[in-house]
């Protein structure tokens, strides 16, 4: 019995080791193939199967999704759906890799705009010249209670940055965006360090947030886009 219980052992092992080899190989076959055959495509980070027979998901750029067949002869770009379970799989695998702690956001490098007793939380990454944030910064006069974690991104306008660093380096932050987007009073000229807005533009990109307004709540829920008071009102009631 002990002896037929070490020779399972080793078969399972062997068999372990052959599935591991096998799927390097497979891996090895497809570097191969798409740097030869596509050498203008970014450094491949990761290759892993997906629950469709026969195709491989592709990771590059840290959080960008392609797709492949096993031997690296067609690339695929667009969202892998689940029709079952009515999932689309390459959301759900962007979102995981792109997912930020709350707890672990860059405060230091936002200013902060505190409505009522601030109990409740969020953060929003915002260019000045978005038109759906200067939106849903009038709709958010309307909230509450909340502590908003306000990060400037310039991304979108080539005075992006001229306008973020004259809200940056206003004696009262908070009055001069709020100025800027509801108001439009635009914040005088002014000047100081501005490293944060460049850390901000760097987290942005390792996160993949690509568009403005981007928000987060504090159980970790990532809302891409202008959303509305209500809905505002139900992610910070479900972030409690």
């Amino acid at each position: 019995m002990k002896l037929f219980r070490t020779l399972l052992a080793a078969l399972l092992a062997l068999a372990a080791l052959s599935s591991c080899l096998g799927a390097g190989a497979q891996e090895a076959v497809i570097r191969k193939n798409l740097a030869e055959r596509v050498p203008q495509m970014p450094k491949i980070d990761e290759i892993s199967k997906t629950p469709m027979p026969g195709l491989y998901e592709l990771r590059v750029n840290g959080s960008d999704i392609l797709y492949t067949d096993a031997s690296g002869n067609f690339l695929i770009q667009g969202s892998l759906i689940d029709t079952r379970a009515r999932r689309n799989l390459t959301e759900e695998r962007i979102a995981k890799l792109t997912a930020v702690d709350f707890a672990r956001l860059p405060v230091a490098d936002a200013f902060t705009i505190v409505r009522g007793n601030g109990k409740r939380q969020m953060a929003v990454f915002e260019d000045p010249n978005c038109p759906y944030c200067k939106h849903f910064e009038r709709d958010l006069q309307g909230v509450d209670n909340v502590t908003i974690h306000m990060f400037l991104i310039p991304i979108l306008g080539h005075d992006s940055p001229e306008k973020s660093r004259n809200v940056w380096c206003a004696k009262d932050r908070a009055k001069a965006w709020q100025d800027l987007m509801v108001r439009d009073i635009a914040p005088p000229a002014a000047s100081c360090d501005t490293s944060a807005i460049a850390r901000n533009l760097a987290f942005a990109q390792a996160h993949a947030i690509t568009g403005t307004p981007t928000l987060f709540f504090a159980n970790g829920a990532r809302v891409p886009g202008y959303i509305d008071t209500e809905q505002v009102e139900k992610l910070l009631a479900s972030a409690k």
